[in-house]
């Protein structure tokens, strides 16, 4: 059906009217109320940006290695640190600040706030080797260790997995043979 034009409720009279469907017992009262019909937007998607995008590129430009943090994730319980700059530069900004100090100022908080959280692991570490205790998993690893670590499962399934220790076998069998095959003919 996707030849025709049109929406669900034309199609679908199309389609009785030249008898290729049995009418449907929906179609009288959709004819009666039809459905609301919605503006398109020309065949083009509107790119979606937030106040603070702007903020967070350049936070991205600053920090590097913060573009593995996931920066759509606006909603969650901890924001990723580039959304909570650009947030922080526009409350600034709101206050009367100019830009590049708001910038400045947003920029001493996070290098504050991640240092806190690497002196407080590192206390957190040092608490466990005196108690003769296994160190704690870090609380704020960095994002290509945590990809690394769930890539890690993956590659080790792989030495593990029994379809694919055979399909190794085979692989070794068959190169083998060839091997074997070779050392006849030449």
């Amino acid at each position: 059906m996707s030849f025709m034009k049109g929406d669900m409720l034309t199609r679908t009279r199309k389609l009785v009217k030249g008898l290729a469907k049995a009418e449907p017992v929906w179609l009288k009262a959709m004819e009666r109320v039809p459905p609301p019909t919605f503006p398109s937007p020309g065949g083009k998607v509107q790119k979606i940006s937030l106040p603070e995008d702007v903020y967070v590129q350049k936070f991205f430009k600053k920090h590097p290695n913060s573009k593995y943090h996931d920066a759509i994730k606006i909603s969650s319980f901890n924001p990723p640190p580039a959304r909570v700059f650009g947030w922080r530069v526009l409350e600034l900004k709101e206050q009367g600040v100019s830009e590049e100090d708001a910038m400045a100022v947003a920029d001493m908080e996070y290098r504050a706030e991640k240092k806190a959280k690497k002196t407080a692991y590192a206390r957190l570490k040092q608490i466990a080797r005196l108690q003769r205790k296994r160190p704690p998993p870090n609380p704020y690893p960095s994002a290509i260790k945590e990809i690394q670590a769930e890539e890690r499962k993956h590659v080790r399934a792989g030495f593990f997995d029994p379809e694919i220790l055979q399909i190794v076998e085979k692989m070794k069998a068959k190169k083998g043979a060839n091997m074997q095959e070779r050392m006849r003919g030449g």
